[in-house]
């Protein structure tokens, strides 16, 4: 029977009935056959589970996941966000967000359904990839008209993301690992690849401060050390580094300070 024949009454399958790995979805008790995904829609979940499943935002994504929000429901997202349980079984309820990866053969008919059951399980997002005909992203949610969103465009879905990102990343991969690296970046406390070179360029300065004193035989003592380490201002170091240069005591380093206002140092 086609998935998208119309299914009246509750179905005779509850989602209890099924196991990972079983070939179906459930609907009110109906079952909804689930094939292989192809080649180019495999790499784009991988994609997207990459760009979503980074966000410093999120605590929890999978591929995949199964949803019963009711006995008779059994619904998988190709990328779920948040309510991701590190537990076997099935997942009671529904995720935030919700993404979709839409290609050739794809069943309209169920994948509306499916789309109606995620929003009325709680779901708050519901992103749908078309990767035939032009590129662009259908965003579902609850009580709003469909949008769609073309590349040049941004998605937000706030309180489960924190950064917007462009529509193309959820499907090339250039524009996925930008947004991927900001992402982990973001997650070690940096805002994006310039802060982690200024931080490199400032570690390098303090170490080069320290090698000029000691390659001129004059000792820094610990209260220097500790200067140096709490100033984050490369203007300031260079400043302390050209005086290592010509000072005899280690006294004189930090006399004439900058004053910038970010010598993290500064008394």
């Amino acid at each position: 029977m086609k998935n998208h024949m119309i299914r009246q009454g509750h179905g005779p399958f509850y989602a209890d009935q099924l196991r990972s790995g079983d070939p179906y979805e459930l609907s009110n008790g109906h079952p909804i056959q689930c094939l292989p995904t192809g080649g180019r829609g495999s790499k784009a979940n991988l994609i997207g589970g990459l760009v979503l499943g980074t966000d410093p935002d999120v605590d929890s994504a999978g591929v995949d996941t199964g949803y019963a929000p009711t006995p008779g429901t059994l619904r998988a997202p190709d990328v779920s966000v948040g309510n991701v349980p590190d537990v076997p079984g099935w997942v009671a309820g529904a995720p935030p967000l919700a993404l979709e990866y839409a290609d050739t053969g794809q069943d309209e008919v169920d994948l509306a359904l499916k789309i109606t059951e995620l929003l009325a399980a709680g779901t708050r997002f519901v992103w749908v990839v078309r990767l035939t005909g032009p590129r662009r992203v259908e965003v579902y949610q609850p009580g709003t008209a469909m949008r769609v969103c073309y590349p040049g465009d941004w998605l937000e879905a706030p309180g489960i993301l924190r950064n917007k990102l462009p529509v193309e990343s959820l499907y090339d991969p250039q524009a996925a690992a930008t947004v991927a690296l900001r992402n982990l970046l973001q997650r070690q406390g940096y805002s994006d690849l310039d802060a982690v070179r200024g931080e490199a360029a400032v570690e390098s300065l303090r170490g080069a401060v320290l090698d000029v004193l000691d390659g001129r035989g004059v000792i820094a003592d610990a209260a220097t050390r500790a200067r140096l380490e709490r100033c984050a201002d490369p203007e300031q170091l260079r400043h302390w580094l050209r005086r290592a240069a010509t000072l005899d005591d280690v006294a004189d380093l930090f006399a004439a300070s900058l004053g910038r206002g970010r010598d993290a140092g500064k008394e």
